[in-house]
């Protein structure tokens, strides 16, 4: 394996500005590993060599020049196919939208080009971010580097494998119920939920407007911190951006990395997220990080929050509510797919047709959800009842950061599942999100990280932590506190434990993709 790709996103950025490696070389290792990986791994959709080596050639030239360059300058980046881009295909992984280019940037992507940061790609996902494995993609499954017959998490499974499999050192996300952190646990890498507000949402592809949230995922605490810092700040495209003053991320963690910075931080337990069927080896190691924290000096607080186990329940309305309403402009009319049947058709026929063929399963069962909880006689019952739900849960945190400074829990109940194990069983999947999905009703920041494998299957397990609204650098500076204990437990920080994909292995699964 190249050693350029093995490098952190501050290890690769220091050594760019050092003039040791230059970004067209970076950024061609990269795209050298995804040639030689992601034919088994499928976790980018699109890549465009000629565009990403001309904007890493342009950085060589500026820093060549003098020119004073953002910390990130010239390291490659990949992108959750949601996020939209003038230079690449924008699909949300789904057949509606196939091929579709925009005419402007998300965002946070503009926001990583004027950094300096390279796109070298855009990374498979859920329909429309519509599931928990990143099995729903029109394009077919991501597969986890950790074990090749499990799924890596969704709906952000590309961007987590990416970061996961040395193809890209960082990547963006968004999460809707947990699509950046449950993939971050299940792959072993970092992945961070913003405060609702902090990043913009402008050019995200729509799934739930109050729920969606655009974040960064990379391999250790600080290379998610140093991407935070890039995309995060007020956008007036946004109308629920937030104006607000933030503290560096980058500096947070940087502030955290000793352990003895736990000293007196009270950290939450909440006994609803400590669901029933959490597996014994997530749970040995959610045990031994709170050891380790106790150890440090934090303070281990049990917390209840009776109404944390409606979430599930009050999200799955709301989410599916939202969505109906998003995914209407996908009509055959204005872009993306259009069928026409034979001998043809009314406007409202063709629509029919286009999002029959357009769209997935998961897709059409949670847009007739939310049509049903919309409509007359049920919008009370259903969608207004789940939004008192969501009021209930505000509360419950509120009331939970009275005592305490972060909430920690299980980022997923289980490790990654194998692929296809539950299939014809969404509910399975919906029930995997139950840790993630309070954060994201209350519109609160969490981050989840790798501390350690299960002792039954040897495959990572993610820790989450929460805090309040705005408070966002304090899970940094905890975050990388707890992956240094972890880093001195196992004698090597947790990203360097994951295992080669020798070709041989690639083949072995390449063969069994081909088969089934």
């Amino acid at each position: 394996m190249n050693d350029v790709i093995q490098l952190t996103a501050a290890d690769l950025a220091a050594r760019l500005t050092a003039g040791e490696v230059s970004s067209a070389e970076a950024t061609q290792a990269h795209l050298d590993r995804i040639a030689a990986v992601d034919g088994t791994l499928n976790a980018f959709l699109a890549t465009d060599a000629e565009i990403s080596l001309a904007a890493a050639r342009d950085i060589d030239a500026r820093r060549a020049s003098g020119e004073s360059l953002g910390e990130l300058a010239g390291v490659p980046l990949a992108i959750k196919d949601v996020l939209v881009t003038t230079d690449m295909p924008a699909t949300s992984g789904s057949k509606i939208l196939e091929g579709y280019r925009s005419p402007f940037d998300a965002t946070a992507v503009a926001r990583a080009r004027a950094a300096g940061l390279i796109p070298i790609g855009k990374t498979n996902m859920d329909e429309f971010a519509m599931g928990s494995s990143t099995e729903n993609s029109a394009y077919g499954p991501t597969l986890n580097p950790w074990k090749l017959d499990r799924v890596p998490g969704g709906s952000g499974g590309g961007s987590a494998v990416a970061v996961s499999a040395f193809e890209a050192p960082l990547a963006l996300g968004s999460d809707t119920g947990g699509s950046i952190r449950q993939p971050a646990a299940l792959t072993g890498t970092v992945g961070m939920k913003p405060t609702y507000g902090g990043v913009s949402r402008y050019g995200a592809i729509a799934l739930a407007s109050s729920l969606d949230q655009i974040g960064p995922c990379a391999r250790t605490v600080l290379d998610t911190a140093l991407l935070h810092d890039a995309i995060s700040g007020h956008d007036r495209h946004d109308s629920t951006s937030l104006d607000f003053a933030w503290p560096s991320m980058a500096g947070a963690a940087r502030s955290g990395a000793d352990p003895a910075t736990l000293a007196g931080l009270r950290v939450g337990v909440v006994k609803q997220l400590m669901i029933d069927g959490v597996q014994s080896g997530v749970q040995a190691r959610f045990e031994q990080a709170l050891d380790l924290l106790t150890a440090q000096g934090a303070e281990i607080v049990e917390i209840d929050a009776p109404h944390f186990e409606y979430a599930v329940a009050a999200y799955y309305l709301i989410l599916p509510a939202e969505a109906s309403s998003n995914l209407a402009k996908y009509d055959s009319v204005r872009f993306g797919l259009r069928v026409t049947p034979q001998g043809g058709a009314t406007v409202e026929g063709v629509m029919s047709e286009t999002r029959a063929a357009g769209f997935g399963a998961e897709v059409k069962r949670r847009i007739i959800l939310g049509t049903y909880a919309l409509s007359a006689g049920y919008y009370d019952a259903y969608y207004g009842s789940a939004q008192q739900v969501r009021t209930l849960i505000q509360r419950d945190f509120a009331a939970a950061f009275d005592q305490v400074d972060v909430i920690a829990s299980p980022t997923a109940p289980t490790t990654a599942w194998a692929l296809g194990a539950h299939s014809g069983d969404p509910m399975r999947d919906y029930l995997n999100d139950a840790t993630t999905i309070p954060a994201n009703l209350a519109g609160i920041p969490g981050i989840s990280l790798p501390i350690g494998t299960a002792s039954e299957d040897g495959l990572p397990v993610g820790l989450q932590l929460m805090a309040p609204a705005f408070e966002d650098a304090r899970l940094y500076r905890a975050g990388s506190a707890i992956e240094q204990l972890v880093a001195d437990r196992d004698d090597a920080p947790f990203w360097t434990q994951a295992p080669e994909l020798d070709a041989a292995f690639l083949a072995t699964a390449q063969t069994g993709k081909a088969t089934n």
